[in-house]
């Protein structure tokens, strides 16, 4: 009966301790793949915006210097 509480007792101590633990690290898988997500999206938006610049440089040197 002794060795029964005890076991119990260990168990009931350290349940909550690997919950927050285990919710602590959901979250933070949560926002460490939210960050790469939109690291990828912001990613995207810089390169059209590079190619649209580039666009916009090449035909406006082609107007002012044409062959």
């Amino acid at each position: 009966m002794g060795m029964d509480n005890y076991w119990f007792n260990a168990i009931y101590s350290v349940t909550p301790t690997i919950l927050v633990g285990g919710i602590f690290v959901i979250i933070v898988r949560s926002i460490i793949k939210a960050d790469s997500h939109e690291r990828k999206a912001r990613a995207k938006i810089e390169a059209e915006e590079r190619k649209k610049l580039a666009a916009r440089l090449a035909t406006e040197n082609r107007d002012e210097n044409p062959s």
